[in-house]
Order: C-alpha cells, then structure tokens, then sequence
C-alpha cells in the first residue's frame, strides 16, 4: 500500500477505536447512584422514572397536534385563545394548579403588501402561497396570516436593487472591495447566513432605504431535496415569515422594556420604540425573487455568494428598480400565557420551571406544536405520579407561552413582571420548541452539562439499540473534524451548545441568570415547511417524526431532568465542566486577538507593497482597502487569574461534596447558594450598548441575532477593534468569574 493509503487507513481505523472506547465506556446500565442524591434515593428515582416512563403515550400526541394545529392559531386569534383554554383545562385535569396569564402588546399585521418591478420592465410580485390538495389545512387562506415580517417599520420606496448575499456584515465589506454601494437602493438577501433580523439591520446602517429576504432553493427548496408535496422541503411558492424586531436589544413588547407589559403598564411612543426596523422589510419566495434577480445588472458575484435558481447571480445597483410599499395595523393584542404548578412538599419555594410555546406563524403542526405536545405528555405523566400519592419536594411549573413567534414576548413579558419572585425561586429552567427525528441537540448553562448528560445516558434511542447519549456521541465522532473526535473519545461528557436566543430560555438565563437547559431532537425529520402555511399536520405526518417516538423520547429526557431536580437530596449542579468550558472562552479570545494583530500586518503590507492590486484582474472593480491600525497587545492576565481561581475552587466543591450529602439543617441554604451561582454571572448594568442583556458568559451577538457570543463584552469589542472597550471588558468580565467562584468556595463549606 502507498503512503497515502496507508495514511487513510492508520486515520480510519483510529477513528474506529476511539469510536469503540466511547460505546464501550458509555454502555453501562443505569443502575449507579443518580447526581443529586444519596443511593437509597436513587434507586427510588429510578423506580419512579420507570413508572412515568410506562405511562407515556404516542397516541396524545398525535391527538393533541391534531387539535393544537387544526387552525392558524397566531398572536391574538381567536385559534390562539381557544388552544390556551383547552390546554389549561388539560392541566387541571392532570392534578396542576393552572392559570391563564395575560398581556397585552404591540402586533402589528399587514395591512398593505406591494413589490414591483419598475425597471427595465413592469412586473408585480404575486405574494402568494397557494393551497394544495394534498395539505388539508393550507386552504383556511380566511384566517391566515400573509407572508410579511413582523416590526418593519411602514414604508412607500423605489430604488435600484442590489444583491447582498447573506446580507451580513462580511457581505457588505465584499460590496466595499467592489465599489458597490447600496445607500438609496433597496437590497435583496436570502435567508440564511445571520438571523433574519440582521439583514434589515445593517442594510439600514449602510444606507439601504428597503429590504427583501427570499429562500434560496441553494438553501431551502430544490438543491436540498424534493419539495413539497412530492419531499419535505419548501416549493417554490413557500414563505418564511418572521420576526425582525431588533432582539440583540431587547426581546418582547417593544413599547415595555424591562416591565411586564400589563394593562396599566406605561408605554412608550411607537416612534420610540428602539426594536423596530429603520426600513421597510418584506420576504418573498424564490418564484417571486426570480425575475428580480435575473434582471440584475452588474459585475458576476463570486462562487460562495451564488445559488441555486437557474441563471447568474449579479450584483446590480443599476437595474432593476424595485418598489415597496408596506402599511401596518399596529394594534395591542392580548396574548396568553398557561402556567400550570405542582407544589414542593419541602423545598415549595424552590422552581423548576418547564416550557415551550404555543402560537405560531401559521398552523406550526412542526413550530412549536410537536415540542408543545411532548410537554404536555410529560406534565400528564407526571400528574399521574401524583394522583397516585407521589410528591416532587420542589414545585414544578408548567408553562406555555404566546407571542414566542413574534419576539419571546410571553415568556419575557411573564420574566419581567415576576422578575422579583423568580430571583428568589426559580432554580433552573427546562426549554423545547420544534422537535423532529434524530439526534438529541443539548444547550445551556454549563454547570447542568455533567447532569444533563447523565440524563441523556439513561434514555433509549428509539430507532437504535443505543441511548440518546450515545448515539448524539457517534454523530460528533463520524461527522466531526479531529479535534471533536478527539474530545468525544477523551472527555467524559459530551460538551452542551452555549445559548444565544431564538427561543424562550432567553429572559430566564440572560436578564435574570437563571440556569437554563435547551433540548430537542432533529437531523433527520425534512425540512422546508418553516413558517409557511405547510407547516400543517400533513406535513408533519409525512416527514417529521411520523409515530411520534422521538416525542416520546423527548417526554422522556425532559420528564427525568424535571423529576431529578425536582426530588433531588442537592441540586445538581457541578462546576469543573463550567471551568472547562469558560477555559476554551478565554482561550478563544486571547488567540482572536493573535490572530487578528498577524492577519492585519500581513494585509497591510500586502497594501503599502502593491501585492494586493498586483493580483486584481484589472478589467474587474476593486477598490483598494485602507490600511489598519494595528493590533495592540491587550493584557488578559486579569481573566486568566480569574479562570485560574475558578478551577481551583471548581475542584475544591467537586472533592467536598463527592459522595456526600449537605450537613443536616443547611440542605437549603446549600441550595440557595447553588442556584444563586448563574445570578453571579449577570450584571445589572448590562452588556455595552444592550442593557437587557445582562449575562457575561452567553449572549446573542449584536450582529448575529441568535448565534451565541461567549464572553460577549469582551469577544464582541475585540471584533469592532475598541481596545479601550474590550480592556475594561476583561476586568468587568474578571470580576464576575471571581464572585462566582466565591459562591463556590461558599458551598463547599457546606458538606
């Protein structure tokens, strides 16, 4: 054999190996004693779960989406109210002390929808999804929301149309090297790339008067696979509606900042209202889009900008002239929140909250109705458990929001107005939204990583002889690059994502810093149904999570970690994976600036030398970048100190309280500090120029709307090259990994 096949095959076979090391180290039973408790406690957990595992049902899901979906049942219809109802009698019915909570906020709908090509030829868009015989729900066009963009601002424009790719910042430092501008012109984007609220944004902060967002098919639609009815993905008359309130700001009501937007709040202007956009913003399909871009003038766009509708992608900015007109009913709409509890037998101030949404864009059978259906399941289970005499020891809430859709408004409007009580109370919070056919996707607080993946261990995949653990493990070792592999054969537990936003953990962790979890399970259901009228039961049932096992499987997960936590002797949470963690973060950013600081000489000197002009094909526009200051060296001595002191007492609380139990009469004071830890990670002054958000580890970035940033103060300043910003960053950042590991030190003096 050659070198290079041997290569590939010493390569292989490693991977192999350490594939095998990690079944073979993770397929023990789960009989050892669970994080939290003592032996005796955990074998009757065990029992316990065992019991509410037998109790669960595919066939109420099914029911329930059934019911749920069967009309569009947005922000303030009357679908919407009825679904509120109809699950809080099932919640009462259950055993669970249930309430609808309301509130009331800013909606706007469309009242106006026009885009036309003016130039070189006239032509209006259709704005149209049509219905189809084989989706059952797709023709209650009389109670559907039209395909638009929530929070646009209105708006009556006509400009020349430019294409901006992604329409990130990145896209537009391209459009800088090529000369092109789009101050006074209307941009066009595909979705993708950034969250969709981020193309408005900076399309605005470059001069852009309107904005279109189209699906690709490259993305969305034919290039991916078949699409629907005939395969899963989205036809070519499929629109993605949504959101693009400015939420890097602030989530929820725009007029009611940091308050509950209860009747009697005071609201501010609608003119003041930061979170709306600066321009118009409407998406269209890529049957729309077509004629816009095949008519765009101007030089070719390179490879990674094309996609996939049969003709050449062009920047334009010359032809053609586009026109938009957009008006809005901007109305105040009551939306309803169910909250549902269990009361805690001994500790009832202390909560586990649990939930996901309700509303949707459209009939949402896939968004949010198949994560929302597994929840109920879960609370049904479990109330079973207690008409049968069983009691958590700590309260159990129960909760699914409105308006998620429209800006995390039900649950940010709940967090806000009982910011006071939940300070207190809330120990950990426990999210889902969609939910699909696959892999187990983990995310949150990383001090509940060790304890969520011990909950993963536990539960069986339903298509596989494996658990959940295990086979999201063999995911990242087939399809991860070598240092993934490497971390998933070396490190006992699998590293959780870190959370950005996009869904409703956001106020629990980010305004209030309450330890959070996400979860759900995806990579195998078909795609191409988001927010359009197809996201309906048929479609579900065709492509998504067909029996509903991994609804099932997902009552599951979520059903353990809420029974673990509720009944567990001490809160389980640990801290050396939280020090791991932070540890990358430090890293990460020490080695951007590095990087930055070399990436800046080099492109300089290739500048100041002419290289860089040398190389343009001189037929082409370029427009030769300005040299950059460079890179000072920034001193990360005070982050690094800090992360050496949380190791330390990472370790010291791990070696005080293995195998052991809280001192007798100090069970609830141990909690307390243990909960108290993610609120040390917050800052009420906020993160620069976003004071809502006030966690200084996990933030949404300011230009990626839900991508995560870690260390955000001190990563996003360093990336806007504001070196004053990012030094006083690194101390404020310093600061709060001390007082959490003071609280630390603070609980390990309790065993």
């Amino acid at each position: 054999m050659g070198n290079t096949m041997k290569s590939k095959f010493m390569r292989t076979a490693a991977v192999f190996v350490l594939a095998a090391s990690v079944v073979a180290r993770s397929m023990s039973p789960g009989d050892g004693v669970l994080m939290g408790f003592t032996a005796a406690g955990s074998m009757d957990q065990r029992e316990l779960e065992a019991r509410f595992d037998a109790s669960l049902k595919a066939e109420n899901l099914k029911a329930w989406m059934k019911r749920l979906a069967a009309r569009p049942h947005f922000t303030g219809s009357a679908a919407g109210k009825a679904n509120a109802e109809f699950m809080a009698e099932q919640f009462r019915s259950w055993g669970f002390d249930t309430r609808i909570e309301s509130f009331d906020v800013l909606f706007p709908t469309p009242k106006t929808r026009l885009v036309e090509m003016t130039a070189p030829e006239k032509f209006t868009l259709k704005l149209n999804e049509p219905a189809l015989k084989e989706d059952s729900t797709s023709g209650q066009q009389d109670e559907q929301l039209p395909s638009y963009n929530a929070y646009s601002i209105d708006g009556d424009v006509t400009g020349p149309l430019v294409y901006v790719n992604y329409g990130t910042p990145a896209d537009y430092e391209e459009l800088d090297r090529r000369g092109i501008s789009v101050k006074g012109k209307i941009v066009i984007s595909r979705y993708g790339g950034a969250w969709r609220g981020i193309k408005p944004k900076v399309a605005a902060e470059r001069g852009a008067i309107g904005c279109i967002i189209y699906s690709d098919p490259k993305n969305d639609g034919y290039y991916v696979g078949d699409v629907y009815p005939k395969g899963a993905f989205r036809n070519e008359n499929g629109v993605q509606r949504g959101s693009v309130m400015d939420m890097p700001l602030y989530p929820g009501d725009p007029l009611t900042k940091g308050i509950g937007a209860t009747k009697d709040a005071k609201r501010i202007a609608l003119k003041d209202a930061e979170t709306l956009t600066r321009i118009p913003v409407l998406p269209i399909s890529y049957a729309d889009a077509a004629p816009l871009l095949k008519n765009l003038d101007g030089d070719v766009v390179p490879e990674s900008w094309r996609g996939a509708l049969p003709f050449t992608y062009h920047y334009g900015g010359g032809t053609p002239t586009v026109r938009i007109k957009l008006e809005f009913n901007w109305d105040i709409k009551t939306i309803n929140n169910v909250i549902a509890k269990l009361p805690g037998s001994v500790f009832p101030d202390q909560w586990i909250i649990r939930g996901n949404h309700h509303d949707a864009w459209v009939n949402g059978a896939d968004d949010p109705i198949s994560g929302l259906v597994a929840e109920m399941e879960e609370a049904r289970a479990i109330g079973e458990l207690a008409k049968s005499g069983w009691r958590p020891k700590r309260t159990i809430v129960y909760a699914a929001w409105d308006a998620e859709e429209q800006g995390l408004m039900g649950s940010t409007e709940w967090v806000e107005t009982h910011a006071a009580e939940l300070s207190k109370k809330a120990a950990v919070y426990i999210n889902t939204d969609s939910n699909g056919r696959g892999f187990l996707g983990m995310g949150g607080s990383h001090t509940l990583e060790r304890f969520i993946n011990d909950v993963a261990r536990d539960v069986r995949d339903p298509q596989m002889n494996m658990s959940v653990w295990e086979r999201a493990r063999a995911q990242q070792m087939v399809s991860g690059g070598p240092s993934a592999r490497k971390e998933a054969a070396e490190r006992p537990d699998m590293r959780i994502g870190a959370l950005g936003s996009g869904s409703d953990f956001t106020p629990f962790l980010q305004h209030l810093g309450i330890a959070s979890i996400n979860l759900g399970f995806g990579g195998e259901s078909g795609g191409g149904s988001y927010h359009s009228i197809y996201d309906s039961v048929d479609h579900y049932l065709r492509f998504g999570d067909t029996d509903f096992a991994y609804g099932v499987t997902l009552s599951k997960v979520c059903g353990r970690a809420v029974l673990r936590l509720a009944n567990a002797d001490t809160l389980p949470f640990e801290f050396t994976n939280f020090a791991d963690t932070v540890g990358t973060y430090v890293g990460e950013v020490t080695r951007l600036t590095d990087s930055m600081r070399e990436e800046t000489l080099v492109m300089n000197k290739m500048i100041e030398s002419g290289m860089l002009k040398a190389v343009q094909d001189p037929r082409d526009k370029f427009v030769m970048p300005q040299p950059k200051p460079e890179v000072p060296k920034i001193d990360f001595t005070p982050l690094q100190n800090a992360l050496k002191r949380l190791q330390a007492s990472a370790e010291a609380y791990k070696k005080a309280s293995a195998g052991k139990t809280a001192l007798s009469g100090t069970q609830k004071q141990l909690d307390e500090i243990l909960i108290n830890t993610e609120r040390t990670l917050t800052s009420n002054s906020g993160l620069p120029r976003r004071d809502w958000f006030r966690h200084q580890i996990y933030a949404p970035g300011f230009y990626t709307g839900y991508g995560v940033k870690t260390l955000p103060g001190v990563r996003e300043a360093i990336e806007q090259r504001d070196w004053k910003e990012a030094r006083e960053q690194i101390s404020i950042v310093a600061a709060t990994i001390d007082r959490f590991a003071a609280e630390i030190d603070r609980a390990a003096k309790m065993f």
